[in-house]
């Protein structure tokens, strides 16, 4: 086990003008920590991936696993062990062999081998499939073989690129909480890459999220969702999606279609992006005031429903989506009023560089 560190590390490929795929990344990823790398497609996630693998050069700065300095190693002196989306695995092997390859490279004896293999195969409950060969396997089962060739290496970083991509919905929840049981029994550090927030709200210690290969923010899921750095990261992380609406401000409130809402006093600026989260909006009971919406779709997801809304006093701000009892949905075309439960709960970025204001 090892501390990683990104070192100001950058990838530039040639061009006119240069990509900057990964930009002066500086990240700490303490020994036995689970971090992931989240981010939309080509926010270099998966550069900052293959530059600590080895597999992409290091144009700027450094990496360094744990007191050693990585940067110009190749992959094999790293000690890492790495697991892609493909899974890789050699077809005409058997389980047995596929997991114990890189271990008959090293010069292992076959008893040593045979042992290591066991020990991985029953931490994966992979025991009876053993002797089988990949094309027998489902796609789950797949992906827990090439989980036990990395495990049976006994690195001192795992790295995982979107690993649960090529699964279904139902046993990608499954796997991923797999995968996070098995990191915690292992405490082996884990850098771990995916474009969906879900997962990586739901597996990581920290997540780090990157956009145009630029370090937006790295902290807890819970500190991200509730203290978002920037309006990317809280319109990125959350699912559905934080509203974002850029509203004027004056006398102390700011207009969200025919409703006034107190503005905090920290906040000091003509125009800002409101950020409000969808449950953080309620239905208003009838007689009481609260911003005027016409219902465009009503999404019925069993104990909640998600209601698309356009705003009746801004026809051409964004929608705004709130969570509702799912009971008790409003029908498509209705005129509903809705109010904030938590004032509080509003987010303020600037509305020209995104960043927080308070």
């Amino acid at each position: 086990m090892a501390k990683v560190d990104f070192d100001s590390a950058s990838r530039v490929y040639p061009g006119s003008p240069p990509v900057r795929a990964v930009d002066q990344l500086d990240l700490s990823i303490e020994d036995g920590e689970f971090l992931v790398l989240v981010g939309p497609s080509g926010s270099g996630k998966s550069t900052a991936l293959r530059m600590l693998a080895g597999l992409e050069d290091v144009n700027e700065g450094a990496i360094h696993i744990g007191d050693r300095d990585v940067t110009h190693m190749p992959p094999k002196a790293r000690d890492i062990a790495m697991v892609f989306q493909s899974y890789a695995l050699y077809p005409h092997m058997t389980v047995a062999q596929n997991m114990g390859f890189a271990l008959k490279l090293q010069g292992l004896s076959k008893s040593a081998i045979a042992e290591k293999v066991a020990e991985a195969a029953k931490l994966l409950d992979l025991e009876k499939y053993l002797e089988r060969k990949p094309k027998a396997l489902s796609g789950g089962q797949r992906q827990r073989v090439a989980m036990g060739r990395a495990i049976v290496r006994d690195p001192a970083v795992f790295l995982m690129d979107e690993p649960l991509s090529n699964l279904d919905a139902k046993l990608r929840v499954e796997t991923r909480a797999n995968i996070a049981a098995l990191q915690r029994r292992l405490g082996t550090t884990t850098i771990y890459v995916t474009h969906d927030q879900v997962e990586a709200m739901t597996m990581g210690h920290r997540v780090a999220v990157l956009k145009d290969g630029l370090l937006q923010q790295c902290d807890t899921p819970r500190a991200l969702y509730d203290k978002p750095a920037n309006a990317f990261v809280a319109g990125f992380i959350g699912s559905p999606a934080m509203n974002l609406l850029t509203v004027p401000v004056g006398n102390g409130t700011f207009r969200l279609g025919d409703f006034d809402v107190p503005l905090p006093r920290s906040v000091d600026a003509a125009t800002v992006t409101a950020g409000i989260r969808p449950e953080s909006l309620a239905i208003a009971p009838a007689g009481t005031e609260g911003v005027t919406l016409v219902v465009e779709l009503v999404e019925e997801l069993g104990a909640d429903a998600l209601v698309h809304a356009s705003i009746q006093a801004a026809p051409d701000a964004p929608r705004v989506v709130m969570r509702v009892d799912g009971r008790t949905p409003p029908a498509l075309a209705d005129t509903i009023k809705a109010t904030l439960r938590h004032p509080e709960e509003i987010h303020f970025f600037d509305a020209e560089s995104g960043e927080r204001l308070d």
